[in-house]
């Protein structure tokens, strides 16, 4: 794709051919699909992306201190970053098998979820954000924190697991006008993957309507492949990535968004700019070389591990009847004894998500470290074998 320009009007452009033509006009993507408001919008434009001169070895466009701060003697953090640095873009597009042009970085997974929804929906309209609960609250959030509405399409309880309904989900989409399609595969909390041939099936037949989001902040622990292998195929089809979990970076920030160049170009435009610090982006990088990749491999192999071992623990509780099975780095658990688990394991110093804002029973765990879980074990193993105190009362029924 060939670079962005902004013209004397503030439009949008790009170049081809040697002219200038509004990006509504351009490109495999449907233009239809951004808002009206928003296809010819320029964005901000940067000191670091203005200028397009030879190279330069004096900068005085920025209004940058002129000597280095005492805390960084080097001067390495006086001028202003890359909006989008360039070996990270491309080190992120060499791990997820694309191409640089399809890749927006953001600060975290949750950027990229704003910036979707304010690229796609425009405010006190009907262009709606649908999500399929229970899900990751971000969706909702920033439906509401831009004045869109929400449309909601309930998975099912299959015993063990969860599943999106994908049929329910593209008929909700077509009848309340949902603009923006986010499914979490693997869920949070759920840990349930959607099958790629849904994805596929549910992009194919919202092509023209909506962009259809999946929310893979889970993959790496996950068996079946990511959904940016359907990208090519599918310019309405966005896969969000991060490398909060398994890379071990959560402090860092660092999200992505894998989408047709064309909207990736539309994304970069109504970001906030420079993004990316320049530690991160450099922690970022090497984070994502070869060598490090490895120990990324390593810690999924002993996560997935951890995850049989703890949801045999947590299976033996008699305070819970249900532990889903999950394709992520958490269980999710039910039972009438949620309550009292919860207690019992914060009183060892062990803290896990309490679900029932969304399931009335439920609780979330992390599968932790092999010794965070032996923690778990001899928590609930101390509460299951207490002795009771002798009294000549009759006990009072359990009110777990």
């Amino acid at each position: 794709m060939t670079a962005d320009e902004a013209t004397p009007d503030g439009t949008a452009t790009k170049m081809c051919g040697g002219r200038a033509e509004p990006l509504s006009k351009l490109g495999g993507f449907r233009a239809d699909l951004i808002r009206e408001d928003l296809r010819d919008f320029a964005g901000y434009s940067s000191a670091r992306t203005s200028d397009t001169g030879a190279p330069a070895t004096i900068w005085l466009n920025a209004n940058e201190a002129a000597t280095p701060s005492a805390v960084d003697p080097e001067g390495a953090q006086r001028r202003y970053p890359d909006p989008q640095p360039a070996p990270l873009v491309e080190a992120l597009a060499d791990a997820y098998g694309v191409t640089p042009d399809r890749v927006v970085v953001g600060r975290g997974s949750d950027e990229c979820i704003d910036l979707l929804v304010r690229a796609l929906c425009a405010p006190g309209s009907g262009d709606a954000v649908l999500q399929t609960s229970p899900t990751f609250g971000m969706y909702a959030v920033s439906a509401r924190l831009h004045g869109v509405p929400l449309v909601d399409v309930p998975q099912r309880d299959l015993g063990d697991l969860w599943e999106v309904d994908t049929e329910a989900v593209r008929d909700a989409a077509v009848e309340q006008g949902a603009r923006v399609v986010f499914l979490a595969s693997p869920g949070n909390p759920t840990g349930a993957v959607v099958p790629l041939d849904r994805i596929a099936e549910l992009a194919r037949a919202l092509e023209d309507r909506a962009v259809v989001v999946v929310d893979e902040a889970y993959q790496e622990f996950a068996a079946p492949p990511s959904a940016a292998t359907l990208l090519e195929a599918h310019p309405n089809l966005v896969v969000l990535r991060t490398l909060s979990k398994a890379h071990g970076l959560a402090g860092v920030r660092v999200g992505v968004a894998l989408s047709h160049p064309d909207l990736a170009a539309v994304l970069r435009r109504v970001q906030a700019p420079y993004p990316i610090p320049v530690p991160v982006a450099e922690l970022a990088v090497s984070a994502l070389a070869g060598s490090v990749r490895r120990s990324v491999e390593a810690r999924v192999a002993e996560t997935r591990t951890g995850r049989e071992l703890l949801a045999e623990i947590l299976g033996a509780d008699p305070r819970l009847t249900t532990v889903y099975a999950s394709e992520a780095n958490f269980l999710l658990v039910r039972g009438p004894g949620a309550e009292s688990l919860l207690t019992d394991l914060r009183a060892h110093g062990i803290v896990v998500r309490d679900m029932r804002h969304l399931l009335t029973d439920a609780l979330r765990v992390t599968v932790g470290s092999p010794e965070e879980i032996d923690a778990v074990r001899a928590a609930l193993t101390t509460k299951a074998t207490a002795p009771t105190p002798a009294t000549d009362a009759q006990p009072e029924p359990d009110a777990s």
